[in-house]
């Protein structure tokens, strides 16, 4: 099975080594049918942290490393 990949925003960078992540989806609310934004945050495990609250980064489910991490950082797209 394929690990997800989810794109989100740096919202917290004051951990050693995890990154909180807030990724945004958006639907189409079934019975409204009007887009709706729904977050979430993310705990994200990152070796050697270089990104700061703000950045956009992608995160890839992994096995648990910790209470609250499943995921890691895999990239941080330039601009």
């Amino acid at each position: 099975m394929p690990k997800r990949i989810l794109q989100g925003v740096v919202v917290s960078d004051k951990q050693e080594k995890t990154l909180v992540v807030k990724v945004e989806r958006r639907f189409t609310h079934p019975l409204l049918k009007k887009t709706v934004r729904r977050t979430k945050n993310y705990h994200a495990h990152v070796e050697n942290k270089t990104q700061k609250v703000g950045d956009q980064v992608s995160i890839e489910e992994t096995r648990p490393i910790s209470k609250l991490k499943r995921w890691r950082v895999i990239d941080a797209p330039a601009g």
